[in-house]
């Protein structure tokens, strides 16, 4: 007998925890189209305005031209396209390693890559707030498997230290945390997986395009060799598109190629996207005043909003969580800003720790500072509203 989904439904209900989507009328873009009403949006991941981006939609429309629009097959049963081999050189190139290889999603990338290193003779150690793909991937590795607290070295240490044996370790963590927006202490990690032999394996979904000089993420920000470890990620948040990719040296790649289900057994990312795609990369490091233009608009708003007397996490990203502990007051927030004509998400549990619900506001170097300063004054009004400081 199944599951009574109506019931489970009106039990979410009940602890505003309950999800619906929303269809979305136009474009992700600083504005979108709800019901007819042009909101301000804060909750794209589109940090560089590049998903519009005139060049970038045109290198799609072109692949369609010439490719068609999907890619017939999984690549190693219909072969690669030139789009996507084009597309794996300039992320190697871009990332500053060997080879790089795409995925159709940047969850897939999780999925293909973890179980394809470790198996059940490993042991994988991943930080608490990981995001839900890669907890995923490490339980289908099916090594033993052990969380260490947020980004407490200290802890990762004595869980290394604890190990009964010498055995494959890898370690897991996020470049840029999804939902805290926080950075991973990332050479403290490394230099424990150096002294303890064990694998780092950073997933830099919100880092690639943010973070470093040039946006090559929290690598280049912390000045560590990229041979160092394995990098992973999507493509579908600074650099506008779709998919996921992974880079490495290039017997990784080969290995991934024979061995990864999630790679072998799924048709390719459409052409067209890996072309966007590669349009994208290019622009990032054509126009960096891009990158400087969000980090403009993101350390005016958090300053504003932090001088409210909200409680943040330690965020040091585009990502600006607003800490409301209760999902109902979260959803209050989203549901009274929504009305006056802001987008902004209420996350609740349990896609963030119980008691530590929130707001998600994310910044994008499109936003204009007449947008920016509406949201700040439109927040000032609900807080004095509903008394939240």
């Amino acid at each position: 007998m199944l599951r009574d989904f109506e019931q489970e439904l009106h039990n979410l209900e009940a602890q505003h925890l309950l999800r619906q989507l929303r269809i979305v009328e136009s474009p992700a873009d600083t504005t979108i189209t709800i019901e007819g009403r042009t909101l301000i949006s804060m909750a794209s991941n589109n940090y560089l305005g590049l998903a519009n981006h005139p060049a970038v939609k045109q290198a799609a429309i072109q692949a369609i031209e010439q490719w068609g629009v999907g890619a017939g097959a999984a690549r190693l049963i219909s072969g690669t396209m030139v789009p996507h081999q084009q597309l794996e050189e300039d992320l190697a190139q871009f990332k500053q390693v060997e080879a790089a290889l795409t995925f159709g999603t940047g969850y897939t990338a999780n999925l293909g890559l973890i179980p394809a290193l470790i198996d059940q003779n490993g042991l994988i150690l991943t930080d608490r707030y990981c995001h839900a793909s890669l907890i995923e991937a490490c339980r289908l590795a099916k090594a033993k498997l052990r969380v260490f607290h947020h980004n407490d070295a200290e802890h990762l240490e004595k869980l290394l230290k604890k190990r009964e044996k010498v055995c494959p370790t890898l370690v897991v963590t996020e470049g840029v945390f999804s939902m805290d927006g926080d950075l991973a202490p990332l050479p403290d990690l490394l230099n424990l997986c150096k002294s303890h032999d064990a694998t780092l394996l950073v997933d830099d979904a919100h880092g690639t395009g943010v973070m470093g000089p040039n946006g090559r993420g929290t690598i280049e920000h912390f000045g560590l060799n990229p041979a160092d470890v394995i990098q992973l990620g999507t493509l579908s948040k600074a650099i506008g598109a779709s998919g996921g990719y992974i880079a490495g040296t290039g017997s990784l790649k080969e290995y991934l190629i024979n061995t990864s289900k999630a790679f072998i057994y799924t048709t390719a990312q459409p052409p067209a996207i890996a072309a966007a795609t590669t349009t994208a990369l290019q622009i990032i490091q054509k126009e960096p005043e891009r990158r400087e233009r969000l980090w403009e608009n993101r350390n005016y708003l958090y300053s504003e909003l932090k001088n409210m007397g909200f409680q943040f996490t330690d965020t040091q990203s585009p990502i600006l969580p607003i800490i409301v502990k209760s999902p109902e007051t979260a959803l209050q927030m989203s549901q009274a800003l929504y009305k006056t004509g802001i987008y902004v998400p209420a996350i609740r549990p349990p896609t963030v720790p119980k008691d530590s619900s929130r707001l998600r506001i994310t910044v994008s170097s499109n936003h204009r500072k007449e947008q920016l300063l509406e949201v700040v004054e439109t927040i000032r009004k609900i807080e004095k509203e509903m008394r939240l400081v």
